[in-house]
């Protein structure tokens, strides 16, 4: 017969081994909250809508959109890095709020890489350079032109200081040798609103905020920042075909949870997001409003995010901006 210590100490070696398979099993008992870090109305709010409608079913809880507005996608994403890492908060993180945000001051609210665990990639998008029609341009040499002109004056509107929005328009004026005015809000559907009412002149958007105010004249687009045509947008030239060689950006969207999530948790919830994306009634969907269905392993998810947040922190350097 073992000592009473060993035994024990045998037991409690074993106890996070059966935690976890208990922890898989039971997993999710609970509702999931989803974690938008913008308003409604915008690409974010719109994909993660779509995902939590599918998502609910397969995982057998509902899955529960929760808008967390702020700071360009900042304070939602430090919620979840602050939360329970147990799978049931989540967010769906962004190109400026994992990418750019922690190099624009001194102090990060969070470390996009360390304090999250990603899920997975869910799409990519370009963007589309656009401008309201009293802007004296109809083509990009036009229009960088024209803002050399009035360069100090011309204003482009983006979803929040430090956005992927934002940062294509500092890496737009490094390019273009332009330099406009950034008017930053609390989320892409505001801007929009203004730049289709004239407040402000120009915009780097989503292409599904973008589709609303498509045709009637309400808006001129340029070019996009892809190496090739976007499919929704076939008569929009690239921004290498109108002028700037080399000049592509594209903004992405994927899903994570907090650091220190279990892995056998994060493996169901890639699974399940893979099985969503692989829907044609959600792949096509998304295509139609201008993305690209991306998916992949968390580990694939990790590597992208690290290559992404070291070439966006080398904009923010060459550019000088911060949030400080």
């Amino acid at each position: 017969m073992w000592p009473y210590r060993v035994v024990s100490a045998v037991a409690l070696s074993l106890c996070p081994v059966f935690f976890s398979a208990a922890h898989a099993q039971a997993y999710p008992a609970q509702p999931i909250k989803l974690v938008v870090p913008f308003p409604p109305g915008g690409a974010t709010d719109l994909l993660a809508r779509k995902m939590a409608e599918q998502l609910s079913p397969r995982l057998g809880q509902p899955v529960v959109v929760e808008n967390r507005a702020g700071a360009g996608g900042i304070i939602g994403s430090q919620q979840v890095a602050r939360a329970a890492p147990d799978g049931y908060t989540l967010v769906v993180g962004v190109t400026g709020s994992h990418s750019i945000s922690n190099h624009l001051t001194a102090k990060p609210a969070y470390d996009p890489v360390k304090d999250f665990e990603p899920v997975s990639l869910l799409v990519t998008a370009p963007l589309v350079l656009a401008v309201h029609p009293s802007v004296p341009a109809d083509d990009l040499g036009g229009f960088i032109a024209y803002a050399k002109r009035k360069a100090g004056s011309v204003t482009y509107g983006s979803s929040g200081a430090g956005t992927s929005l934002h940062l294509t328009g500092e890496l737009f004026d490094i390019a273009a040798g332009t330099r406009m005015v950034h008017v930053p809000y609390k989320g892409s559907a505001q801007a929009m609103a203004d730049l289709v009412g004239g407040q402000i002149q120009a915009m780097f958007v989503d292409p599904p905020v973008l589709a609303p105010y498509q045709g009637g004249g309400k808006l001129k687009l340029l070019a996009v920042t892809s190496k090739a045509r976007s499919p929704i947008l076939p008569d929009v030239p690239t921004m290498a075909e109108a002028g700037l060689p080399d000049f592509e950006v594209l903004s992405w969207q994927g899903l994570f949870a907090p650091a220190g999530t279990p892995s056998d948790v994060v493996q169901r919830l890639n699974r399940e997001v893979a099985a969503v994306l692989a829907m044609p009634e959600v792949s096509g969907f998304f295509v139609k409003q201008g993305f690209v269905v991306a998916g992949g392993s968390p580990a694939e998810f990790r590597a992208f995010v690290a290559s992404e947040a070291e070439r966006w922190g080398r904009v923010v350097k060459q550019s000088g901006i911060s949030t400080n």
